[in-house]
């Protein structure tokens, strides 16, 4: 397959888990598309069987919208009202999700994996996370850091130049989300890259919900667009949009009025905050007590109400 990485995570053609979809050998456009029509009919069809509701959220958007700010702000909201709280970060360009949520320390990144897994000698070393459903037990103390409720995964960083692409990276990430198994009052919240990208490498796969951070740009809004018709596609039924950086009522109600058109469901809004802006320029950690992290409560409370409506 070369440089091809499947969506459903085969190693070849014909593997296992292969759906026969075609896209590996596709040659021409119209190929392609057949294929990822199947992938996308056979993705819908397995959501069904996901780990419950609301328990592995995606945050996506486009570069600059405060991913990783609604990332901390999310976890820090779960934290209080005493849920375990899992955050992978699978940026692999941005470094600052690792100050921002307060841990001194990055873990070994999960793209480590790969050297470890190919010699057989060592494959025991890389067994937890060759396993069909990764217990959180299980996972080496070198791989995450730990305060608290608060648990943090980073599927790996591009840090200097002539690494190649971020595909392995993504390949690792995306099988950890789809097999990680969260128990009881547990929630694992995904920091992905800018665009869309995250979604052609598949890393999305295995969560059940997606969070779109908008702000107030045009090119915000048109991108937020095309991930809520890429999660859909994949079978993901819970996508919300959260506006961020909003500097006013008026611009708040007409963000509300576009994303009403494109038929996104908004779960709340956040408005510009200086002392996220001070945290942020000052590579510190986000403050518990900012009108962004109360706004960033609210729509936990949301989701939460949404969950119990949904059981």
């Amino acid at each position: 397959m070369g440089l091809f990485h499947c969506p459903v995570g085969c190693a070849y053609y014909e593997d296992e888990p292969c759906i026969d979809c075609g896209l590996c050998l596709a040659t021409t456009e119209e190929e392609r598309g057949l294929a990822s029509k199947k992938i996308k009919e056979y993705l819908r069809a397995r959501a069904g069987k996901r780990n419950g509701p609301s328990r592995k959220i995606a945050v996506c958007g486009k570069g600059g919208t405060g991913k990783t700010t609604i990332v901390v702000l999310l976890a820090n909201a779960f934290l209080e009202l005493g849920y375990g709280v899992w955050v992978l970060d699978t940026d692999e360009s941005n470094s600052g999700l690792q100050q921002a949520i307060g841990f001194e320390r990055q873990p070994k990144p999960l793209i480590a994996l790969r050297e470890e897994i190919r010699p057989r000698e060592k494959e025991s070393q890389a067994a937890w996370f060759n396993q069909s459903r990764i217990s959180p037990q299980e996972i080496p103390g070198d791989f995450l850091a730990e305060q608290g409720g608060l648990r943090f995964l980073v599927a790996g960083k591009i840090s200097d130049p002539f690494q190649g692409c971020a595909c392995s990276t993504a390949d690792f990430a995306r099988d950890f989300v789809t097999r990680f198994f969260l128990e009881g009052k547990e929630i694992l919240i995904i920091d992905t890259e800018a665009g869309v990208e995250s979604f052609g490498r598949g890393v999305e796969c295995g969560a059940d919900t997606v969070f779109i951070a908008v702000e107030p740009s045009s090119e915000s809004l048109s991108l937020a667009e095309k991930i809520s018709n890429m999660a859909e596609g994949i079978g993901i039924k819970k996508i919300r949009a959260i506006l961020n950086k909003i500097p006013s009522e008026k611009i708040e109600k007409r963000i509300i009025e576009e994303i009403g058109k494109k038929g996104i469901k908004i779960s709340g809004s956040i408005h510009l905050d200086q002392q996220i802006s001070e945290a942020s320029l000052e590579g510190k950690v986000l403050s518990n007590h900012s009108g962004a992290q109360n706004a960033a409560n609210e729509i936990v409370k949301r989701i939460l109400e949404e969950k119990k409506e949904e059981s």
